[in-house]
């Protein structure tokens, strides 16, 4: 049922970012803001189901070829969109992107991880799979197992880490570039998945842990928003 309501989730983003493509060329700003929001809603939805698989057995093996299945068919159905806060300041910082264009769609990811989490929610209201029994009766599942200091040095090195790896396989064939990268993302949860989560993407950890940021917003912000924003910008004024 949860690989159901993810593939679901997939084609109706297909769909609406395809629709969105042939009626509102000519209006490129909310053109921008809507493919953004959707792309972002995707990984965001379908990543808030696939923490509810993290203790199917086997484990970790049943978790983390979903994340690498997954992180490839969202690299093959979401290209031109960057669903991460952190890669949008890239194109920003390098004039390739006016700050109008930026923040709409820094906007239009942080609305979609909003409107994902208000969607599993519900979803998960309906117990159609057994994961979803209690999934809303958590409240803050804390992501983070280890002091505030360690998880903001891993979600900052993480974020070194992904967006040197993005940086360096833009050279490498489409097909093969989008393999790499999810190979890399499972190995940084395997790696950090334990301690942190290892999100390093501002809206999606927003999106899966709403409730933390609400309880304690000052150390989540500064884990999950502030480390792996300047590890971005470590990243542009090193290379």
């Amino acid at each position: 049922s949860s690989l159901l309501l993810m593939s679901g989730v997939v084609v109706a983003v297909g769909l609406c970012r395809r629709l969105a493509r042939r009626r509102l060329r000519s209006r490129p700003h909310l053109f921008a803001f809507l493919v953004e929001m959707f792309s972002t809603f995707q990984i965001c939805a379908c990543t808030n189901e696939l923490s509810l698989l993290g203790n199917v057995e086997p484990k970790p093996h049943t978790a983390l070829t979903l994340t690498y299945g997954f992180t490839v068919l969202h690299g093959l159905t979401l290209a031109g969109s960057t669903c991460n806060p952190c890669g949008t300041l890239q194109p920003m910082w390098g004039g390739g992107t006016s700050l109008r264009m930026g923040g709409l769609k820094i906007a239009a990811q942080f609305v979609a991880a909003v409107l994902a989490r208000v969607f599993m929610h519900f979803i998960w209201s309906l117990e159609m799979a057994e994961p979803h029994s209690g999934a809303l009766s958590q409240g803050c599942s804390s992501p983070m197992q280890t002091t505030e200091v360690q998880a903001f040095c891993i979600e900052l090195l993480f974020s070194v880490v992904f967006q040197l790896a993005v940086l360096r396989a833009e050279s490498v064939n489409p097909k093969y570039r989008v393999h790499l990268i999810a190979l890399l993302i499972t190995m940084l949860v395997y790696a950090g998945g334990n301690l942190t989560g290892a999100i390093f993407n501002p809206a999606l950890a927003f999106s899966l842990h709403a409730d933390c940021f609400y309880d304690k917003f000052l150390s989540y912000s500064l884990v999950y928003w502030i480390a792996p924003s300047l590890g971005k910008f470590l990243i542009l004024y090193v290379f």
